[in-house]
């Protein structure tokens, strides 16, 4: 019951801490998860917005540099030029910026716009100097051969960088798929073990549950059989008490009763002696009246031994054992041996009174019932307890089967003093009686060996 009972604390614990570790992991990962996708997403946002702003700028910068060259007014073709430069500055920080967010697929492409937009520049320092006939003159030219074919070729490498940009944002993507997958698998795998070891512990329980309703049954049904069997057995206590005093006033009246009416009659027969001074006649009916007596209280004396012998208060157990012995094998010729072993002589009242009943009533099924021809009664006192053991050759019978009144009353004595009653015994084979009962102090004891 205990190693249920700490088995169950133990896999329900475990499995309340394997929901709270999946709980927790589940947690843990789903926030990594968010935070990575906030991180991809955000450095996405970022690197798009610097990218634009080199887009931008480098649109632009054609814009100021077509003005510029076609601007007659020398006034406002400065003003064109003084905006290209403030392009140019806020191009070159966007490139710093973006430079520190290049991975290993950016780098090449990276370098080769800066090394365009550095030959783009590069071009168009000569035409600052030009004279405004100049630009009038050659700057259309310029636009066409030079600007916008170095412009939108490096358009189509920022378009590139983009690209990349966009390549990344997927596998950023993908890598958080991958965890939703991974964590995914981890989940399932905490339930299912969280489902499997509930099962098991639901299977556990439901059979133990099944177990103490059919224990609870059963014991139900041996309550029921006990109370059956208690009222069967005081009812039957009761008729043996009734036949018990039955056959007491039977042996009063035909044994006692008619003694003392002879007695009576005896008397009668002295005093009408005496009075007609017949002395010889006188002494016989004397002698036939003391021989009544003398049976009469014969009879008295075996009715109060045999409901107590008082030999068992005067000297104790082991002689009232012999005594009654000898009784039985002088009433019925059964051969009864007495072996007592360091029993004490200081043994409890209620103890010496339960042996010595228990050996009565076997010696009285062993005449009646067994047909037996020997009957031996061990009786040995050990430190804590009091064993009897009685075994005779009789007929036997089915022990499991069979109990009569008098061994369901030594089953009854017995367990009034904590004891435990036994019997081993078959058709044919004879019968062996055990009893122990618990000793609280041990006397003195002494050995005996009788017959």
């Amino acid at each position: 019951m205990v190693n249920s009972r700490l088995l169950l604390v133990t896999g329900f614990g475990g499995l309340l801490l394997m929901m709270a570790f999946a709980e927790f992991d589940g947690v843990r990962a789903l926030r990594q998860i968010q935070t990575r996708n906030n991180d991809i997403r955000t450095e996405f946002l970022f690197r798009t917005r610097v990218l634009d702003r080199i887009r931008a700028d480098l649109y632009v910068s054609g814009t100021y540099v077509r003005d510029y060259l076609l601007e007659p007014e020398s006034g406002k073709a400065e003003n064109h030029r003084h905006k290209l430069l403030e392009s140019r500055a806020d191009m070159d920080s966007a490139l710093q910026q973006y430079q520190g967010l290049l991975n290993a697929q950016e780098m090449r492409p990276f370098q080769v716009l800066t090394q365009r937009l550095a030959d783009y520049w590069s071009v168009l320092q000569p035409v600052f100097r030009w004279s405004t006939d100049q630009r009038q003159r050659a700057g259309y030219a310029f636009l066409r051969d030079e600007v916008f074919p170095r412009r939108t070729a490096m358009l189509g490498i920022a378009d590139q960088i983009g690209a990349l940009n966009e390549s990344q944002l997927n596998d950023g993507k993908a890598e958080v798929e991958a965890a939703f997958a991974q964590v995914r698998r981890g989940l399932t795998i905490a339930i299912g073990l969280t489902v499997g070891l509930g099962l098991l512990l639901a299977a556990f329980s439901m059979r133990k549950i099944l177990g103490l309703e059919a224990e609870t049954v059963e014991h139900y049904k041996e309550i029921s059989q006990a109370r059956a069997e208690l009222k069967q057995l005081s009812a039957r206590l009761v008729e043996a008490q009734e036949n018990e005093r039955r056959s007491i006033s039977r042996e009063l009246h035909d044994e006692v009763g008619q003694a003392l009416t002879g007695v009576l009659v005896e008397m009668a027969n002295l005093s009408t002696h005496i009075r007609n001074r017949d002395l010889e006649a006188s002494a016989v009916k004397a002698d036939e009246i003391k021989k009544l007596v003398e049976n009469s209280i014969g009879v008295v004396r075996n009715m109060a031994l045999l409901l107590r012998p008082s030999m068992l208060d005067d000297l104790g157990l082991i002689p009232a054992l012999q005594w009654q012995a000898r009784e039985v094998s002088k009433r019925t010729g059964i051969a009864v041996k007495i072996a007592a072993e360091l029993v004490s002589e200081e043994l409890p009242e209620e103890h010496k009174t339960c042996i010595y009943r228990v050996v009565q009533e076997a010696l009285h099924n062993s005449e009646r019932h067994a047909g037996a021809r020997n009957v031996r009664v061990a009786v040995r006192q050990e430190a804590d307890r009091l064993l009897l053991s009685i075994e005779d050759d009789g007929a036997g019978f089915d022990a499991r089967h069979e109990r009569g009144l008098g061994l369901l009353g030594i089953e009854e004595r017995v367990s009034y003093l904590g004891g435990r009653f036994q019997i081993d015994s078959a058709p044919g084979h004879g019968t062996v009686l055990s009893v122990m009962l618990p000793l609280v102090e041990s006397a003195m004891p002494q050995t005996r060996e009788l017959v």
